[in-house]
């Protein structure tokens, strides 16, 4: 079983966020998924499957993402990798479009060739839903920290453009001394979230940790996405404008996002979220685990 492993939100190899791509995972089922996702041990996985759905465009696979734990109904940053690997194996132009069709939904990827191994891929996440704005009361101390490193111009919401983050916007030096002070996954689904990210909206960089606390990600495309369309609802960035969201500082693999929204207020009709990926190496799995 072959796989590339490549880095996504970097414009060279050993930066930005790592991934498992498998291009012709047909054989596969999804138990093998996973034990192939935990013996990598990147945050993420994703194994495509021919699409033979009636009707369905030339260039579309079937996307399975597995992070440690299990399948995602969506991701970002695997979305963004396995497109450029796609394009690199099959693309004969420059600019390229891909359908990468998920369980609940398809999704398109744009890629661009930028050289020998390297592409620029964007994600367009749909629309984003507003969920909830929650009260502020006690999120701080989910994170060790205290009432006053929210951001009073931002109030803290819950978004989805696939998966459901709580958004929480920070100030000053919080996003630094951030740490997971319990486990998120009871408190984040009274709030009718699964995830949470940290934005500091003036410093436009992010930080996410697994719910347990233990890992936290490099660079979260779902993530951003979400921020993205808060940053849109208040204004802070104009209707389709492409800003830069850095993450990854704090593992030590700054990695930088191109992030944009479409649309006013509540109602963002479309969240894009892109960025470099760099080609760094291919695998073959000499045996496979028990299906």
């Amino acid at each position: 079983m072959r796989y590339h492993h490549v880095d996504v939100f970097t414009d060279r190899p050993y930066g930005g966020n790592s991934l498992a791509v498998f291009p012709e995972a047909d054989s596969l089922t999804g138990a093998q998924m996973r034990a192939i996702t935990q013996e990598l041990r990147h945050f993420e996985s994703v194994f495509l499957v021919r699409d033979d759905s009636p009707g369905r465009p030339r260039r579309a696979r079937r996307a399975r993402v597995f992070d440690l734990t299990g399948e995602l109904d969506f991701a970002g940053h695997p979305l963004i990798g396995a497109a450029a690997v796609l394009h690199e194996l099959h693309g004969s132009a420059d600019h390229e479009t891909w359908t990468l069709r998920l369980p609940d939904r398809p999704v398109d990827v744009t890629t661009e060739r930028r050289g020998p191994g390297r592409y620029a891929s964007l994600l367009d996440q749909g629309a984003a839903a507003f969920l909830d704005r929650p009260d502020p009361d006690g999120l701080a101390a989910l994170f060790a920290l205290e009432p006053g490193d929210l951001d009073p111009s931002l109030p803290p919401e819950v978004i989805s453009t696939g998966l459901r983050y709580l958004v929480l916007p920070v100030r000053g030096d919080a996003l630094a001394r951030a740490r997971v002070a319990q486990p998120l996954d009871a408190p984040l689904a009274r709030l009718g979230a699964e995830f949470a990210y940290l934005l500091d909206a003036a410093a436009m960089e992010g930080r996410h940790w697994s719910n347990d606390g233990l890992l936290e990600d490099v660079a979260t495309g779902s993530g951003a996405g979400c921020a993205a369309a808060c940053l849109r609802g208040h204004g802070r960035i104009g209707s389709g404008e492409r800003s830069l969201l850095r993450q990854g500082r704090f593992t030590g693999r700054p990695s930088v996002m191109t992030v944009s929204a479409d649309g006013h207020g509540r109602d963002i009709r479309s969240v894009r979220v892109g960025g470099g990926v760099a080609l760094v190496g291919e695998g073959r799995l000499r045996e496979l685990p028990p299906p």
